[in-house]
């Protein structure tokens, strides 16, 4: 049976990035078959009980990676107690436990990615992981070169911190209705990102959709429809957040 290091196992099973469960090893929160391991190269088999902070783990056999195309209406996670529809709801037949990496607000539609891999899910949400996320917005209002000039700029949202450089362009206005449509590239994700920087311009969002996350498009899918990732995708991805984030 394959053996892995302990960190790698925690990292794989979603608990933390692999330094942070170095981290973990090394203040003696973790046991393996119910002893404590301080020791950073100790390795694991697939068998193996692993214990962080008196909770056992769940470690998944299979690695799995799904593009999905979030219809509006839906909760980017694995349960609502609300009752409301859910995206993991769309993947009923998979046996696999699997969860988001990251959300798309419950009215906002387009690309999200879903996993078991713990590791690849803590790398791309890193702060310091700068993917590019293209967005298209419908939004209130006649936008001008001066605000589009705003938000490549940054601007400062209602919760005290300015965005950081974005890309923008108007794809097309409609003057009798009064509404823009706006293509907004960005790499922070904080909570309604995109809709506080077009409320921070005067140009609220009336509906918004994701359309790309890294290299990744929604080509070849149509709402509430996701495929699989290729393994030649997954290793770009890998590579990128390790790239960009400069963790190891």
């Amino acid at each position: 049976m394959a053996e892995v290091r302990l960190q790698k196992a925690m990292a794989d099973a979603g608990v933390a990035s692999r330094r942070a469960s170095e981290k973990l090893i090394l203040e003696g929160r973790v046991k393996v078959n119910g002893v404590v391991v301080k020791e950073l190269g100790t390795k694991v088999k697939g068998d193996d009980a692993i214990e962080v902070n008196g909770t056992l783990i769940e470690r998944e056999r299979n690695k799995v990676y799904y593009l999905f195309y979030k219809p509006r209406g839906v909760i980017s996670a694995v349960k609502d107690d609300k009752g409301r529809r859910v995206v993991t709801d769309y993947f009923e037949g998979e046996k696999n436990r699997i969860y988001p990496i990251g959300r798309l607000d419950y009215d906002t539609s387009g690309i999200l990615l879903l996993t078991n891999d713990g590791e690849l899910a803590n790398l791309l949400m890193h702060p310091r992981y700068k993917v590019d996320k293209t967005y298209v917005a419908k939004v209130e209002g006649l936008v001008q070169s001066d605000d589009l000039k705003r938000l490549r700029k940054g601007v400062k949202m209602k919760d005290g911190h300015y965005s950081a450089r974005a890309k923008a362009k108007v794809i097309s206005s409609d003057r009798a209705k009064n509404h823009s449509i706006v293509s907004l590239t960005i790499h922070e994700g904080r909570n309604h990102q995109v809709k506080n920087m077009f409320e921070a311009i005067g140009h609220p969002v009336m509906k918004l959709k994701r359309e790309t996350y890294d290299f990744l498009t929604l080509k070849g899918l149509t709402s509430g429809q996701y495929r699989e990732l290729s393994n030649e995708e997954v290793k770009t991805l890998y590579e990128n957040a390790r790239k960009n984030s400069k963790l190891k």
